[in-house]
C-alpha cells in the first residue's frame, strides 16, 4: 500500500555515536546518508539528519538531546551505548540515560526506533548478561520498536570493519543499512502523516 502523499519529506534524526556519525568515512558514506538514499530508492520521501557524535556515551547523548532533535522532527533512530560498553561502564548508567532520552522524546511526542547494542566479547559473559538486555527491556518499558543489534552482520567481520576493528567500512555501513531497512520502513509506516 502506498504511503499517503506528503507536502514535505519526513524529517528523521539519527541520534548516535561514531557508528552513526561515520567515523573514518567520507560524509556521503555515513549511515544517515546511506539510509536516506536506500529509503528514497524505495519511494520514501525522507530527510535524515546526522546527529552522530564520535565518542559519545548515552549520557552525552542525553545532555545534547534537545538541540540534536529539533522541534518538527518526525522520528528518531536512537543508536547509543557502544561507548558505554567499550569503557566497561556499569550497565545501569546507559540504561538510565537511554530511559531518560526515550521518556523525554515520548513527552515531546516524537516516536523512536531503538537500535540495540551488544557488549564486546572481551568484557566477558557476566558483563554481557547485564548489558545486552538493556535494549529489549527499554523497548518494552517505553513501547518503542527495537532493532535488536545495530551491527548485525558487521561486528567481528574484518572485511567490513576499519583496521580498528570497531568502526564499519563504507561496505560495512551498507550492510547495516540493508539489514535495518525493513525495520526502518515499518517504523516509517507508524509515523503520523504530516498535515501542513
Amino acid at each position: 500500500m502506498a504511503a499517503p502523499a506528503r507536502a514535505e519529506p519526513l524529517r528523521l534524526v539519527a541520534l548516535g555515536d561514531s557508528l552513526t556519525a561515520g567515523y573514518g568515512l567520507p560524509a556521503d558514506k555515513s549511515f544517515p546518508v546511506r539510509l536516506q538514499a536506500a529509503l528514497k530508492a524505495k519511494g520514501h520521501d525522507v530527510v535524515i539528519a546526522n546527529a552522530g557524535v564520535s565518542g559519545d556515551t548515552t549520557t552525552g547523548g542525553l545532555s545534547r538531546l534537545d538541540w540534536s532533535v529539533p522541534d518538527g522532527t518526525d522520528g528518531v533512530i536512537l543508536e547509543l551505548g557502544a561507548n558505554d560498553a567499550l569503557r566497561g561502564l556499569d550497565p545501569a548508567i546507559p540504561e538510565k540515560a537511554l530511559g531518560a532520552i526515550l521518556a523525554r522524546l515520548k513527552q515531546r511526542g516524537i516516536p523512536v526506533l531503538l537500535a540495540g547494542m551488544r557488549a564486546p566479547p572481551n568484557l566477558g559473559t557476566d558483563y554481557a548478561a547485564r548489558f545486552d538486555p538493556i535494549y529489549p527491556r527499554l523497548a518494552a518499558t517505553y513501547g518503542v520498536p527495537l532493532y535488536p543489534f545495530y551491527l548485525d552482520g558487521v561486528a567481528g567481520n574484518t572485511k567490513l570493519n576499519q583496521p580498528d576493528g570497531i568502526h564499519p567500512t563504507a561496505e560495512g555501513v551498507d550492510v547495516i543499512v540493508a539489514h535495518i531497512l525493513p525495520s526502518v520502513e515499518s517504523f516509517l509506516a507508524t509515523l503520523p502523516a504530516r498535515t501542513n
